[in-house]
């Protein structure tokens, strides 16, 4: 009886969701991970045992090259050989850094807190370390991490920290599977720390904060511009949202007729779930982006690949295009600034907008309680006081009344 082969299809391979096995024929699967990594295996009966080969992640192993190895697998059952014997008897092709970092993702996908951090991986590996990608893992020298690491050093010296890192883990990972030898030329101690500058001191929770009394005329150029990202932007400012909120939104979470988001406990950081009253703006971009959906499931801000929302790094690359110095997340301290410098609502109140976790009695009582009316005033504010000024003149907020 002749084989069944081929029975995906090179989209359905990027879009399935559902974890288990998925069947190529002829004994070819992708596996799909709880994680959503994507992995090909080749499954056979060797000695009235079921075994299992793997052929490497999706990432690295397109389906085209997934159904080539399988082919030779079943060559070698047909002349006799066990095709694991096989494998593990070939001489061993020394992969490239790019190979070698997405098959090392694939493999740790379990461990990453959620989507955003499986990202970031992804891109910091993709995007700064792109210079090392082509290189046969076992060439790559300390020269080539400095040429990675120098260019964003000091301008991104958080960033240039977790590249230096990822690369550090991803060249271990490489030496345990036997493809280099020798010291790693990512190691900080004792060796790129003799090489780069002491980085200063990361202040963390301080982003760089746009001055609130800017946010009119920045939010008439960002109207002008198109594009997702221009209105995944302009929306994270109004509902004074982390990005990853932003990102991970789906239309399930979103409930326009009570002008309400409801972010579940495992999205948010402080691990409780977060209700944003939704102003008439910010409806207003939901409404035009509604007409991408594609079911409750759906990302609200869709990215290029189907399935998957707006890239981690699109806001951010918006605001270097706008030749802006100021960081998405700052956008909540300068909501939180105008907020106190310029309205009467309750310090509570404005903490409970940005799903901070309050400390006394009192401001605890308002997180159990939601505080959602009194932020709905608070958010139709701050979206009146961002709104473009049509006449020049700026609204004065000191005696608005939280109530």
């Amino acid at each position: 009886m002749a084989l069944s082969l081929n029975k995906l299809s090179a989209r359905a391979v990027t879009t399935i969701k559902k974890p288990g096995r998925h069947g190529d024929g002829g004994g070819l699967y992708l596996v799909v991970d709880k994680s959503g990594a994507r992995r090909w295996v080749f499954l056979y009966r060797r000695d009235d045992r079921l075994r299992e080969m793997g052929l490497g992640g999706l990432n690295s192993v397109p389906l085209a090259r997934a159904r080539e190895l399988a082919a030779e697998a079943r060559a070698n059952l047909q002349a006799g050989v066990d095709p694991i014997e096989a494998k593990r008897n070939a001489p061993v092709a020394v992969p490239t850094f790019g190979e070698e970092a997405d098959d090392f993702i694939d493999a740790m996908a379990p461990q990453f807190r959620n989507a955003k951090h499986l990202d970031q991986w992804k891109m910091t590996l993709k995007l700064y370390a792109a210079p090392l990608r082509a290189k046969p893992v076992d060439r790559i020298t300390t020269a080539d991490i400095l040429e990675v690491l120098k260019p964003i050093w000091l301008t991104k010296p958080e960033t240039a920290s977790r590249v230096r890192g990822r690369i550090e883990r991803v060249l271990d990972a490489a030496k345990a599977k036997g493809h280099r030898t020798g010291e790693n030329p990512a190691v900080w101690r004792g060796h790129l720390a003799n090489l780069l500058p002491k980085r200063k001191k990361l202040s963390r929770g301080h982003h760089a904060a746009m001055p609130y009394e800017d946010l009119p005329a920045f939010l008439a150029d960002l109207r002008n511009r198109d594009g997702i990202a221009a209105r995944a932007l302009e929306f994270t400012i109004l509902a004074a949202a982390r990005s990853g909120e932003t990102f991970g939104a789906t239309w399930r979470e979103i409930n326009l007729e009570a002008a309400l988001w409801i972010i579940p406990a495992d999205r948010m950081k402080a691990g409780r779930e977060h209700r944003v009253p939704l102003t008439a703006r910010a409806v207003e971009i939901l409404t035009e982006l509604s007409a991408l959906s594609a079911g409750p499931d759906a990302y609200v801000f869709p990215g290029q690949r189907e399935g998957r929302p707006l890239s981690v790094m699109a806001m951010d690359m918006l605001l270097r295009r706008m030749d802006v110095d100021f960081t998405v997340h700052g956008f909540r301290s300068s909501f939180r600034d105008w907020a106190g410098e310029e309205t009467a609502f309750p310090r509570e109140v404005a903490e409970a907008a940005l799903a901070h976790v309050v400390g006394d009695q009192t401001e605890r009582a308002y997180r159990r309680g939601d505080a959602l009316e009194k932020r709905r005033k608070l958010m139709a504010a701050w979206a009146n006081y961002c709104e473009p000024r049509k006449g020049g003149t700026v609204v004065q907020l000191k005696a608005q009344r939280g109530g």
